[in-house]
């Protein structure tokens, strides 16, 4: 079975930094586009940042400057480093891929979240 392992959340101040990481568990023939979200309580699941299999990334506005994402091909990850965190980062991160196993079969696989918490 392919799923998402995401670890690295917890409770940080504000200013300080947290890093995600987000393996994929399984064997799969390709790996696409990967990406993280964050949901608050209340509001809808939002992109924080994505990352192509090329290396190109896009991130939200809320979090240019501040946060990077990352990934190693070689390892199947993806990771997010976060950087001078402020409390409206408080959410659950959930990480995203898109995949291909090796009976062609198409993934949109979401990790099980992982909550960071920004907090003084």
């Amino acid at each position: 079975q392919v799923q998402l392992v995401e670890s690295g959340g917890g409770l940080v101040q504000p200013g300080g930094s947290l890093r995600l990481s987000c393996a994929v568990s399984g064997s799969i023939r390709s790996l696409y586009e990967m990406g993280w979200y964050r949901q608050a309580p209340g509001k809808q699941r939002d992109l924080v940042a994505s990352i192509t299999s090329g290396g190109n990334t896009n991130y939200a506005d809320t979090v240019k400057g501040r946060f990077t994402i990352s990934r190693d091909n070689a390892k199947n990850t993806v990771y997010l480093h976060m950087n001078s965190l402020k409390l409206e980062d408080t959410a659950v991160y959930y990480c995203n891929a898109d995949a291909t196993g090796w009976d062609r079969t198409l993934y949109d696989l979401w990790g099980q979240g992982t909550q960071v918490t920004v907090s003084s």
